[in-house]
């Protein structure tokens, strides 16, 4: 048998992280693998040559779609008939389902190229139906929650519980975090605040406003506050941009020109740092569980986008935390509820009593598989035991 061939399709950053970890587990495990497909910086780094820049695909929302829904069609066409042509021992698609979910459709219908899927669709918050129609075209699902695998299994498909990187993320040290501040001037008893809009350009123009306003209030309300804004490296100028318009100047951790590693020591460090956050909801809430550091959840789509999918929601919460310890601790101002007024007051009730959400923070790590194997080794274990 010849070298294992792999076909990686990641669309957003937190995809990059997970297809990154995996490649490295599957490195490991199986040392001739060889990859091919569409990643970013961090799936580069790890040896993937990518076919198109991958944030093309970082979009999210239907109406946010709709105008570059041409292009994203000619993408989807031109990926499964790289894969038909390449003929990989497997296809590997990591979230971004609207992408992943067409392409393997196309390719299963063209060829007998086994599919995996890396992060089981929420449909235990929203659109029951797609674990149905996911498993004429998905053959394994890796899940990064334990609760998740019945979903899929009740369907036909095989998947695995493999845990969240997020629980096994190292905690930055007290010196560490000293260091930190004392090198960005921030003294050692000023309250320290996250701001994070995003990592998608849509969201950043959609929270900025509201976050900017809202934390030029309770910087009048709260004097001694600094506030501090690792940007993402996919948005760091529409973040720079959106930061100029607000009435307060975060200091902006501008991640531009900096390498992979020392991007992420550096974001490591600043979230442990924090004492609390202001988060735009997503994976991220698991990255400031992992440090321990209190958050109000914020989030809106468009208007368009919010009416279509608040008909399809079964939850009442999309909070991470609050999904996995079965809770409601972490505050979030959502849809039409997102504005200045409800977001301030989020952010002073989380300020008065941040320590509710430390124990389901914990909690949450330990579910998600703190301690235990690198949840990268683990999908390429589960990806190579099922082939």
């Amino acid at each position: 048998m010849g070298a294992l061939r792999v076909f990686l399709l990641a669309g957003e950053p937190s995809g990059d992280a997970l297809g990154a970890a995996l490649m490295a587990g599957l490195k490991t495990l199986a040392p001739d693998v060889q990859f091919d497909g569409i990643g970013g910086p961090l799936m580069q780094a790890e040896g993937l040559t990518s076919r198109f820049d991958m944030s093309e695909l970082t979009v999210m929302g239907i109406a946010e779609v709709l105008p570059k829904y041409v292009h994203l069609k000619r993408r989807i066409a031109e990926t499964a008939r790289a894969v038909v042509d390449t003929r990989p021992d497997v296809l590997i698609t990591i979230d971004a389902p609207d992408f992943s979910f067409r392409v393997a459709k196309l390719v299963k219908a063209q060829g007998a190229v086994r599919t995996v899927h890396y992060v089981a669709p929420t449909v235990w918050a929203w659109r029951p139906g797609r674990a149905k129609k996911m498993a004429q075209y998905i053959d394994h699902v890796l899940a990064l929650f334990p609760f998740e695998p019945p979903y899929m299994e009740a369907e036909g498909m095989a998947c695995d519980f493999v845990g969240h990187p997020a629980a096994n993320v190292p905690r930055a040290s007290e010196a560490e975090c000293a260091a930190f501040r004392a090198a960005h001037g921030l003294d050692a008893a000023d309250p320290l605040m996250l701001v994070l809009p995003g990592s998608r350009k849509g969201e950043v123009a959609r929270m900025g406003p509201v976050f900017g306003a809202a934390l030029g209030r309770l910087q009048d309300t709260h004097p001694d506050m600094r506030m501090i804004l690792p940007a993402a490296p996919s948005v760091a100028e529409a973040v720079l941009e959106e930061v100029a318009r607000w009435p307060v100047a975060p200091l902006v951790l501008d991640p531009r020109g900096k390498s992979v590693e020392a991007i992420k020591a550096k974001k490591s460090v600043a979230f442990a740092a924090a004492d609390v956050a202001l988060a735009t909801s997503g994976t991220v809430s698991l990255e400031l569980a992992a440090a321990g550091t209190p958050m109000v959840s914020a989030f809106d789509l468009h208007w368009l986008s919010r009416a279509i999918i608040s008909r399809m929601v079964t939850t009442d919460t999309g909070s991470l935390i609050n999904h996995v310890t079965d809770s409601r601790v972490v505050p979030e101002v959502v849809g039409r509820e997102m504005n200045v007024d409800n977001t301030v007051a989020a952010m002073e009730t989380l300020l008065q009593d941040p320590e509710p959400q430390r124990a389901a923070m914990a909690l949450t790590m330990e579910r998600l598989g703190q301690g235990g194997e690198d949840p990268g080794l683990r999908a390429a274990r589960a990806v190579l035991d099922r082939m």
